[in-house]
Order: structure tokens, then sequence, then C-alpha cells
């Protein structure tokens, strides 16, 4: 699909991988919608891009129904949706401090896996109203996992079964479209210089990226960008997870 001239919606579009994402989409041409919960930063971003901005919390369907509306008004409809929203946390099942506390795995699976659900489901309704392009191609949908879904850490159970959900849902949600053409694929991306690792030291910050393969250093926002947009242009990429890691295999620790 050709990015220049199609509506585009990234959830999350406001900072990391959502920024990166958000800039590269602009720059080729996408009638851009940028949607994240942190309405400072997506309305400062939306107005240096001269794009529209929508206040989203993945987790309240009335939000994300109406962020992908927003973005279905842009001129050729909502083509393309990118879905960047996430976070993290990190606690043993059990430990001295007794069981992992059932609440925030709770708001982790809420956010990153509901939350990518409720995208999911309404950016693909929406584009079931467009007119088939080339191959019936009527829209993608990009989703964001992370190699934790395989190779999940020590603390983090919560994350890992957010993440593995992602992944397990991708290729039935492509199946169920497939009649429509519409396609589904997603994005598990290893160790990205974002602001979460921003706030480690530079030491710790080395010292990760050392230990990727190769490249040995932290991933780059605008390389997940990179991806995502390949994503949308070929079309035989299709119900598949690519991790985008440098060969990264987490170890426990």
């Amino acid at each position: 699909m050709d990015i220049e001239g199609n509506g585009a919606l990234v959830v999350g579009g406001a900072s990391g991988l959502g920024e990166a994402t958000s800039r590269r989409l602009r720059a080729q041409g996408a009638a851009l919608t940028i949607a994240d919960i942190n309405a400072e930063k997506g309305e400062a971003l939306a107005d240096e891009l001269g794009v529209a901005f929508v206040a989203c919390d993945v987790r309240e369907e009335d939000q994300v129904q109406a962020a992908v509306e927003a973005a279905a008004q842009a001129d050729g409809g909502l083509r393309i949706s990118v879905c960047c929203a996430g976070t993290g946390f990190a606690q043993k099942i059990a430990g001295s401090r007794g069981p992992h506390a059932l609440e925030p795995f709770a708001v982790i699976i809420a956010i990153n896996l509901i939350g990518t659900f409720n995208v999911l489901r309404f950016a693909s309704s929406a584009m079931l109203a467009n007119e088939p392009l080339e191959d019936g191609e009527r829209g993608v949908c990009v989703n964001t996992a992370s190699i934790a879904a395989y190779d999940g850490q020590v603390g983090q159970v919560a994350y890992s079964a957010s993440k593995g959900g992602v992944v397990g849902m991708t290729l039935p949600a492509a199946r169920d479209l497939s009649s429509a053409g519409i396609r589904v694929v997603t994005i598990a991306p290893g160790l990205f210089d974002t602001q979460l690792l921003a706030m480690l030291p530079p030491e710790a910050r080395e010292s990760l990226g050392k230990s990727i393969p190769f490249p040995p250093r932290l991933g780059l926002p605008s390389e997940y960008a990179q991806l995502a947009t390949h994503v949308v242009e070929n079309r035989m990429l299709n119900g598949e997870v690519i991790r985008l890691d440098g060969a990264l295999r987490m170890a426990p620790r």
C-alpha cells in the first residue's frame, strides 16, 4: 500500500517508537492522526507536524472509537493503523513480599493487550468501509509486542503475558480479516532507546547495548518506524510477528 495520500492513525504516537512512526508516516505523505494518553506531548507533536491529535486511553473503548472515527475522516479514509501504546511493570510472581500483586498485573494486561485489541477491532472495522485497492487491500494494522513475549526475564511475568497475548492474536486476526483485504502484522522490538531506558545511567545503557549481538547498541526508534512503514508498503507481509532485536535472546536476568 502506498503511504502517500492515505489516512493513518498512530496510537501511542506522541513519544518513543510511536513518535518516530508518526514522523516517518507524515514525511511519507500520510494524512496522519496521532492518538496518545499524554495530551501535552501529543498536541505539541501534532502542531509541529501539522496533523490531527486525539487524546486517547486505550483502555477506554469510547476514546479508542473516537480516535478511529477522527482518523477515518481523513482523505482516503483510515488505511493504516499502528498501535505503539504500552507500559511495563516488574515483580516476581512470588517472593519475600508475598504473591505478585493482582492489580498491576491486570493494569498491564488492560493497557498492553486489551488496549491493542481495542485499537485493532475499531480500526479494522472502520477499514471495512474503504474501497479496495490493488489486490483488494483495504487496510493494514501494525501492532507492537516485545521479545519479552518469547524471552521474558525474571520479574516480567505481567509484561511478558501481555505481549505474548499480542503475539498470539496476530495470526487469527489476520485470518479473520483476510477476506476483507485487511492485513495484520506485529513487530516485536528488543532493547530500544526509548524514554524507559533513558532513565538509566549511561553506563547501564551502554552495557545493555553491548549485550546485543549485532549491531551492539540499543535500537533506534527510527528503525522501528522504518520497519512499520515497510510493513505498510509490502502487501505480502501478513499474519506475521517480526522480531526487531539484532539477534538478541534475553537471559533470565
